[in-house]
C-alpha cells in the first residue's frame, strides 16, 4: 500500500517535514516514491507547501495520507476537491480553484493579528501619553489633573 506521510529533516530539536508518497512498510527516513510537499511547525504560522496535482493525483491512485498529512490536506481543501474529483468534475477546474484561493490567501495566518491592527495600536498608544502631557501643560501650577 502507498501512503502519503511527513518524513523528517532539519536538525536537532528543529524538526521540519516533507510530505512524501511512501511505501507503507519503509522507515521513516526511507527513500520516497515521491516528495510533493514541504510542513515547518516552528514557523509563526505553520509553513505548509504541498503540491496540490500531485496530492490529487497520488489519491486518485488509492494512497493513504496519515492522520497528520490528512490535517493538512483538510486545512488546505484538498480533501474537499478530492471528494469532487470523485463526483466527475475536472481535474483542470479543481487545480484553477486551488491557485485562486492560494493567491487569494490573507497573508499572515490564523496566529498572527493583520498589519493596519498592529498599526492602529500603536498610533494609540503614541497619542496618549502626548495628550496627558498636554493636559498637565495646560493647567495652572500647583493643580494637578
Amino acid at each position: 500500500m502507498v501512503r502519503i506521510r511527513l518524513r523528517r529533516v532539519g536538525a536537532k530539536k528543529q524538526p521540519s517535514y516533507r510530505v512524501v508518497v511512501i511505501d507503507a512498510r519503509s522507515p521513516r527516513d526511507g527513500q520516497p516514491i515521491e516528495v510533493i510537499g514541504s510542513f515547518n511547525p516552528r514557523t509563526e504560522p505553520e509553513t505548509v507547501g504541498i503540491d496540490e496535482a500531485r496530492a490529487l493525483y497520488w489519491l486518485s491512485q488509492g494512497a493513504q495520507p496519515s492522520a497528520a498529512v490528512e490535517r493538512l490536506l483538510k486545512q488546505q481543501g484538498t480533501l474537499a476537491r478530492m471528494e469532487r474529483l470523485r463526483k466527475g468534475e475536472s481535474i483542470e477546474a479543481l487545480l484553477a480553484e486551488a491557485q485562486a484561493a492560494l493567491v487569494a490567501a490573507p497573508e499572515g495566518g490564523r496566529k498572527t493579528r493583520p498589519a493596519q491592527q498592529v498599526q492602529a495600536q500603536s498610533v494609540e498608544a503614541v497619542q496618549e501619553p502626548a495628550e496627558g502631557a498636554a493636559a498637565t501643560e495646560d493647567a495652572p501650577e500647583g493643580e494637578e489633573v
